[in-house]
């Protein structure tokens, strides 16, 4: 496994590992141990790989198990802006390796990347305050590359069905990079927009995004909300429409009746 060439010029670095519980908690112990951050870790195989809400993650070999620490990214109040960062340079890697792009190759609000309406790839985002007040971001990204799961809630996709042969080793170079080029522009915009630093980012998510002006339905630990999918306000959160007003949902999970994912049984 190797960075690619920008990645490693502008300070990333990389562990990789046969075998691990959780590419995030190593990255989690390594920010203790008063790692400087731009730290990737990946495995070829997670015994405890997890997604949103504690759920497991199936983590068969051959797919890309990486993690990436960042320390002190950011203030700790645009730390959610940066799973959407995350999104943008996930979509643009895999659209790079496979040469398709949107609209069969989307984003689905909050953190999954989907291929013709099945799940391709996750991302989880964790958040961390150190001793001495230092913020530890984790970004966790699952990738099928080879293997896709079964038994989930809708159907999901490996890269090497669309393109095969594909090896993990080249959708982490193009991660790499496309997170290196996407988190530096929104860095900059931090620092040249601090009124609006999402405004570039939220416009090039939506633009890849699934299911916007469609009727979706949203379930939270309080129930399902049903609406229309109107899209992000300047905070990310999620403008659902629905008869009386528009709604901002910070967390939850997003089906769209249209899409084939969601024929699937839970």
């Amino acid at each position: 496994m190797q960075l690619s060439s920008d990645a490693e010029s502008a300070g990333y670095r990389l562990v990789s590992l046969e075998a691990t519980d959780s590419t995030n908690d190593d990255c989690l112990q390594a920010a203790r141990a008063g790692d400087p951050g731009q730290l990737w870790i990946t495995a070829a195989e997670q015994r405890a790989g997890r997604g949103r809400h504690g759920r497991q993650w199936s983590s068969p070999q051959g797919n890309l198990y990486a993690s990436l620490l960042l320390i002190d990214p950011c203030e700790v109040q645009f730390a959610p802006q940066l799973g959407f960062v995350a999104g943008l340079a996930l979509h643009e890697a895999v659209e790079q390796v496979i040469g398709l792009g949107a609209p069969r190759l989307s984003l689905k609000w909050p953190n999954d990347l989907l291929f013709d309406g099945a799940k391709l790839s996750g991302l989880l985002l964790e958040g961390h305050r150190l001793d001495g007040g230092r913020l530890a971001i984790i970004i966790g990204f699952g990738v099928n590359v080879a293997f896709a799961p079964t038994g989930t809630p809708y159907p999901a996709v490996a890269l090497q069905a669309i393109k095969p042969g594909l090896p993990r080793e080249d959708m982490l170079n193009a991660l790499s990079s496309s997170f290196a080029r996407t988190f530096s522009a929104w860095r900059n915009a931090t620092r040249l927009n601090p009124s609006d630093p999402f405004g570039a980012i939220r416009r090039l998510w939506l633009e890849r995004a699934a299911g916007i002006g469609q009727e979706v339905t949203l379930r939270l630990p309080s129930g399902e909300k049903k609406g229309i999918f109107e899209g992000l306000d300047r905070f990310g959160r999620l403008q659902l429409k629905s008869s009386s007003d528009t709604e901002l949902i910070d967390a939850g999970d997003l089906y769209f009746p249209n899409f084939r994912h969601d024929t699937a049984k839970p």
